[in-house]
């Protein structure tokens, strides 16, 4: 059997309110080998980002444990969690989360610059111009289009290869076209790379397009087997 990249054993997560405890995740177990898609899927407020930001050891579940790449990420430190993030995990966002004062090149230089990588800006560069922004390099944020600056979120998300790609609503920012376009590439570089991929989304014919759609109704997960080629 494929060593999986994350298992997600018995995790819940619950919050008090003003009514008492409210439960958003209960009991979710699941697991991703390399390569696989998976959509997570459910309505507004389901629990589906949460779940999300537990997997990356951004928020931490009340009970249960991720291990991602091998490592049980709620044995380790805050700082030991970022470091495994920083080694396995890429991110891309419904509102991009670009550095404004940076332009598309250093955008995307920056997480190989963090890792100390000494052909940054060459592999940098190689990366815009495969998502199509050969021409972009010197453009701040500012000036690209949604699109635009969704490309250059994908290429800092795939600049590092990540054993695991995490996106949330990757195109709830961009029209129909535009979305449409941003997925085609997420999953040609994803192919290419043999990324796992994790999908946020409340679309249902974007999960359809991954192998695995995971879907939260009331905390709880189901899942669904995607009847694609």
């Amino acid at each position: 059997m494929p060593e999986s990249i994350i298992a997600v054993r018995g995790v819940s997560k619950s919050v008090q309110d003003a009514s008492g405890q409210l439960d958003i995740l209960r009991d979710i177990d699941f697991s991703l080998n390399a390569g696989e898609t998976a959509a997570i899927v459910g309505a507004s407020g389901s629990g589906k980002s949460t779940l999300l930001a537990i997997l990356a050891g951004l928020d931490t579940p009340s009970s249960g444990q991720v291990v991602l790449a091998g490592q049980s990420l709620f044995d380790l430190s805050e700082d030991q969690r970022a470091a495994v993030r920083a080694q396995h995990v890429g991110f891309v966002f419904q509102s991009f989360q670009l550095m404004p004062n940076l332009t598309a090149l250093e955008n995307v230089m920056l997480p190989l610059e963090l890792a100390d990588r000494p052909d940054a800006r060459s592999t940098a560069t190689a990366m815009l111009q495969r998502v199509g922004l050969g021409e972009r390099l010197k453009h701040l944020p500012k000036v690209l289009s949604g699109g635009e600056q969704q490309r250059v979120a994908l290429a800092r998300a795939f600049v590092v290869q990540p054993d695991l790609l995490l996106a949330d609503e990757p195109t709830g920012s961009l029209d129909h076209a535009t979305g449409e376009a941003i997925m085609d590439l997420m999953f040609a570089l994803n192919r290419e790379q043999g990324t796992t991929l994790v999908l946020v989304t409340h679309d249902r014919q974007l999960a359809a397009r991954c192998e695995r759609s995971l879907v939260i109704q009331a905390g709880r997960l189901t899942e669904t087997i995607s009847d694609r080629v």
